[in-house]
């Protein structure tokens, strides 16, 4: 089946989400504003933020605004915000502040950001928003193996999501097998490796071969891996660029090669080491 900025993926949830996003870290709330609309005028439906990014209040008017401007309906937009590391003590309540600020009626994705001491007795408070119908799915972020084994050997409902940094230079193929063997869709933030490894050679080969920018041969890499990416940009013509990545597809051979360019490479830090 050919993929499209409205194709999505199936969460163990029954709740479906666009395989495309707007990641908006470090994006304040002027900024993330208009890219955030322009993102929607231009036909993404899926928006990742987090408390501790500081821009819920920017990207709530932007959400309004363009749902009234360009007649989107709430049903077709899948808002995602994170539980921040110093609100574990109270999630239920830094949840309502978040949903507050994106003044949203119910958030579509909640994730455990990091996966500090207090994330078992999270994860299980928080079953209780979608079961209020306050949050259609719940997951995590930045969570290993080992972390996810904690949570299915006690019983507890598996993640639907693990939010993970994810790049053809960080090739967590381990993680990625064992989350499809446990039915929780791997996404990947910072799949541009914040542009750190547009340049290398090989990627830059493999742009030419395609016709296509460095960008998009990263981004078309994960969706061929059957991983939801949020790509951020907050200028207009790279948002377009990244979404402009359904008209082709890269051979096995040249998929390959990509995956053989791991070397461990993080922009951010390293769960293992928390």
């Amino acid at each position: 089946m050919k993929l499209s900025i409205k194709s999505t993926f199936n969460l163990n949830q029954k709740v479906k989400i666009p395989l495309l996003g707007l990641g908006t870290w470090q994006a304040e709330n002027m900024e993330v504003e208009e890219a955030v609309y322009h993102a929607l005028k231009v036909g993404y439906r899926h928006i990742d933020t987090a408390k501790i990014y500081g821009n819920e209040l920017g990207i709530g008017r932007a959400i309004k605004k363009a749902m009234s401007d360009f007649k989107i309906k709430r049903e077709d937009l899948f808002i995602t915000t994170k539980l921040w590391n110093s609100d574990h003590h109270n999630p239920l309540n830094a949840f309502e502040r978040s949903r507050i600020c994106l003044d949203l009626d119910y958030i579509d994705l909640y994730l455990i950001h990091w996966p500090v001491s207090q994330r078992l007795r999270s994860w299980q408070i928080m079953q209780s928003l979608v079961k209020e119908k306050r949050c259609l799915a719940v997951g995590v972020s930045n969570f290993t193996i080992q972390h996810l084994q904690e949570i299915i050997k006690l019983g507890l409902p598996v993640p639907s999501i693990n939010q993970v940094e994810f790049s053809p230079f960080l090739y967590q193929k381990d993680l990625l097998e064992f989350c499809q063997e446990k039915g929780i869709i791997l996404e990947a933030y910072s799949p541009l490796t914040r542009g750190e490894k547009l340049n290398h050679p090989i990627i830059k080969r493999l742009a030419e071969k395609y016709s296509k920018t460095p960008a998009q041969i990263f981004l078309r890499w994960a969706l061929q891996h059957e991983i939801v990416i949020i790509p951020k940009s907050t200028n207009p013509e790279r948002i377009e660029e990244n979404a402009d990545i359904f008209d082709f597809s890269i051979s096995q051979t040249d998929m390959n090669i990509l995956n053989s360019l791991d070397e461990g490479y993080r922009t951010c830090w390293n769960p293992e080491n928390l």
